[in-house]
């Protein structure tokens, strides 16, 4: 659905352009913006890889083990269907550990595979399970220490001081994952009381 607005948009953009005579300013905005993308790209390219490789020394050092410990008891009772021992809660555990670093692009694929073995748990059904939903809101939420992308793009645009994000990202997070909690909690215990769950 997302990639028929976009191209509506852009159509429409462009049908526009075409009638006020402004085609040249959009060629030039086209080209710009792509070869600015590419720019950014490689930039962020290397923030990725740096803490990619963090994480993977974390790995093989045990630390990403020692934090998926600590991290183990508070996922487990925000997801008290999910078995401690199943391949779903080491996903879960993976995904909050990569958004906190930071890393939403190494914790999609992680995330996905989360949702994968969470539907299993669920019996391959069609509709959410209560799992899913609170994973899906505490993902939306994305508890975040380091913002490398925000960070990438600040140094891209040459800001004076890239990391002042990280306070105000890291409050905004807080605040976004205990309410993302609560209301997921409000909504499945509203569920209970009217013996839908």
């Amino acid at each position: 659905m997302v990639n028929y607005i976009w191209v509506g948009l852009s159509v429409i953009g462009i049908v526009y352009a075409m009638f006020t005579g402004t085609m040249a300013e959009v060629n030039e905005a086209i080209f710009k913006s792509a070869k600015e993308s590419v720019t950014l790209c490689f930039g962020l390219m290397s923030i990725l890889v740096f803490w990619l490789g963090m994480m993977k020394i974390a790995e093989l050092s045990g630390l990403l083990e020692k934090l998926s410990l600590l991290f183990k008891p508070i996922v487990s009772r925000l997801f008290p269907d999910v078995p401690a021992n199943h391949p779903a809660m080491g996903y879960i555990v993976s995904n909050i550990m990569a958004n906190t670093l930071g890393l939403g692009n190494a914790a999609t694929p992680l995330g996905i595979k989360a949702m994968e073995q969470l539907k299993v748990l669920n019996g391959n059904k069609d509709t959410a399970s209560r799992s899913m939903v609170t994973f899906l809101a505490l993902n939306t939420s994305g508890l975040t220490l380091i913002p490398t992308t925000v960070i990438g793009i600040r140094i891209h645009y040459n800001s004076a001081n890239p990391t002042e994000i990280v306070g105000p990202t890291l409050l905004a997070t807080v605040i976004a994952t205990i309410a993302a909690i609560f209301i997921d909690r409000f909504y499945y215990y509203k569920r209970v009381r009217k013996g839908i769950d």
